[in-house]
């Protein structure tokens, strides 16, 4: 995409080994022109200028070829064996307070408004990444870096004012580059959040739009979230249509990516991105708003050139019919297929935030049992991401009503399933918010020790409570436990049905065996091991991962009350 003053009306020409235009494209806006270059197998990476002549006219432009990295295509993504750490920049740690406001954004930085910038941003992560991998996190999620020049609200980063730059207020492209390579040297993957669905209306395409149809009907026509349209035999056109072509609010103009120019800008920038900065995935906001035959070609070319990258798309719907259609290797009714590896597991993170919410309930587990029934619907169950919480929903200290032991259970579970394990900064010290209307402040409060002058210091431990220093000790001995466990990584699940508020199940493969169990009621619960003779069959016993208490498995497993259990079991001698 080349962007001037009457641009169209120039021809493009260049002069560069195994580098050739193979066509241009104009379109309604003449200040526009589309070359897409032939580049050889045979081309060296290199700078060359690409010319423009015409109508008395001439302008040049400097282009760089950049060399891959040795190995690239076959980079490895995020998978099973992870656990990703989940970051809010603006919010976590301010390393840099130069760049707190910039001459050229619009937005100044105020710590005490909720909904403005407060200054965090990647020099402030750098300076955190020990804290990150001491934790026993392998994978690093910021929410969007790119800039995001828009008038105010512009912290979260989900409205683009520029596709390929930084927001300066974080850094710059070199500082994410630099990033992901430090986060590398202590073995931490960096995952990009991208946005396909819509930007915000202070990008530079909205001053001069390439197509009247560049953006979907040309004007604010707000969405009405009817998520199931795309896939309900019964939906009119119109809901479909609404659904993927209407906007969120007007400040987020909505892409039409059935405009093929509109669909290769996106699916370019995304490969540059991973190329440039070494990314190990990307997480895919709003990703079924997107046009379906574009997700399509995204996933399949994405994927195409590399092979053994993970991307995860956020799909909020507790219909696990409704995420699965998504994954790659979906048998859908219509047809339709994307190549998505993974999926955000909605379903189970709302079916066991129910749980944990549930102060009244008999069999508060039974809804998780169920949701784990249709594990059959996806063809990739274990390379769904799960999560307790993110920085769109009330946090798990605050949904299980501030109770260590229900805090205890959502851990437990998130880091003992069969599925990737996404973690939101701040859990680990119980940072609470609200629970029942949306609050996206109370979310995505500081984190505290990330600014100079901060009374606690949570990375550093100092200031915190007693039971916020209990719930980073549990995060990092989990989190720390899981790395080293295949059986976790990549074993299969044997669950029995939730009894009287308990609730066991087993992960195992052909050497290992753990058992999980929860316990909800506040007395002891003594549950007969016949049950589990499946899986207890030549089993003496088992050590619990979190207190290093052995348990006896003979006839009975006694559970203490309000209890959470790791048993790594033992066969008889």
């Amino acid at each position: 995409m080349v962007h001037g003053e009457r641009i169209a009306d120039l021809e493009p020409a260049l002069s560069y080994p195994g580098v050739r235009i193979a066509s241009v494209t104009r379109v309604p806006s003449r200040n526009y022109l589309f070359i897409d270059l032939a580049i050889g197998a045979d081309a060296q990476p290199g700078k060359f200028d690409i010319l423009f002549q015409g109508a008395g006219r001439q302008a040049s432009y400097r282009y760089e070829l950049r060399a891959r990295e040795p190995g690239s295509a076959g980079r490895q993504g995020f998978a099973s064996r992870d656990a990703i750490y989940q970051v809010m920049p603006d919010r976590f740690a301010n390393g840099d307070p130069s760049n707190d406001s910039t001459p050229d954004t619009l937005e100044k930085a105020n710590r005490a408004n909720g909904s403005g910038r407060h200054g965090g941003d990647i020099a402030g992560i750098i300076g955190r990444l020990d804290y990150i991998r001491d934790l026993g996190f392998t994978q690093l999620w910021p929410t969007p870096l790119v800039e995001n020049n828009m008038p105010a609200y512009s912290y979260h980063g989900y409205a683009a004012t520029d596709h390929y730059r930084i927001d300066p207020r974080y850094g710059s492209n070199e500082d994410f580059r630099r990033l992901s390579q430090e986060a590398k040297k202590r073995g931490i993957g960096l995952i990009q959040d991208v946005v396909l669905s819509h930007i915000g209306s202070g990008h530079w395409w909205m001053k001069d739009l390439p197509a009247p149809d560049w953006v979907n009907y040309g004007k604010f026509v707000p969405t009405h979230h009817h998520r199931t349209a795309v896939q309900d035999p019964y939906a009119s056109k119109e809901d479909a249509d609404n659904f993927t072509r209407g906007w969120f609010v007007e400040s987020m103009p909505d892409l039409n990516q059935s405009n093929p120019l509109v669909a290769n800008y996106l699916i370019q920038n995304n490969i540059w991105w991973i190329e440039y900065a070494g990314l190990s995935g990307l997480r895919i906001d709003t990703f079924g708003y997107s046009d379906s035959a574009f997700l399509s070609e995204y996933t399949r070319r994405v994927m195409g050139e590399y092979p053994k990258l993970n991307m995860v798309g956020e799909e909020w719907s507790k219909l696990p019919t409704v995420v699965a259609r998504w994954q790659r290797g979906k048998q859908n009714f219509d047809g339709y297929q994307a190549a998505t590896p993974s999926m955000m597991d909605f379903p189970l993170a709302e079916s066991m935030r129910s749980a944990l919410a549930d102060t009244k309930g008999h069999n508060i587990f039974g809804d998780v049992y169920e949701t784990l029934s249709l594990d059959y619907l996806y063809p990739e169950p274990g390379n769904l991401v799960l999560f307790a919480d993110n920085h769109d929903m009330s946090r798990i200290w605050s949904v299980a009503g501030e109770d260590f032991d229900r805090y205890r259970m959502g851990l437990v579970f998130l880091m003992t399933m069969p599925r990737i394990p996404q973690f939101y900064v701040g859990d680990e010290i119980l940072m609470t918010s609200a629970t029942r209307e949306r609050n996206d402040v109370s979310y995505r409060s500081d984190f505290p020790g990330g600014w100079a002058g901060d009374k606690v210091d949570a990375f550093a431990g100092k200031g915190l409570s007693a039971q916020q220093r209990a719930a980073q000790e549990l995060v990092r001995k989990l989190a720390n436990w899981r790395k080293g466990q295949p059986v976790i990584h990549h074993g299969k699940l044997m669950h029995f049905g939730p009894r009287d508020n308990t609730y066991v199940y087993f992960r195992y493969d052909g050497s290992r065996k753990v058992l999980v169990a929860f316990n909800n009621n506040p007395k002891e619960m003594v549950l007969g091991t016949r049950r589990f003779r499946e899986m207890l069959d030549g089993v003496a016993g088992g050590v619990d991962v979190l207190s290093g208490k052995r348990f006896e498995l003979g006839k009975e497993l006694r559970l203490p009350a309000k209890a959470s259990v790791i048993l790594e079991l033992e066969r008889a001698l």
